[in-house]
């Protein structure tokens, strides 16, 4: 889930929140934390200029990594202006 609001700073900016009840363990949360840093890096000029909060709102239980930037792009993509 991703929640924006406009901003006044030159970029998008990114938020990463993964809930315990989702990923129990530290290391899956961290790793999904890292996937969406380096996915937002990369999209981070296309983007416009908004406060972004992801949200993750369903465990992740046998989902591959390129599930998840698939995902993460498809949700970028979504934004408006």
């Amino acid at each position: 889930m991703l929640h924006y609001r406009p901003s006044d700073h030159s970029t998008a900016r990114l938020g990463v929140v993964v809930a315990k009840k989702l990923a129990r363990r530290a290391v899956l949360r961290n790793f999904l934390k890292r996937m969406a840093r380096e996915h937002f890096r990369h999209a981070r000029e296309s983007l416009p200029r908004h406060d972004l909060i992801l949200r993750l709102n369903a465990p992740v239980v046998g989902v591959s990594k390129s599930e998840l930037r698939a995902d993460m792009s498809s949700i970028f993509r979504r934004l408006p202006g």
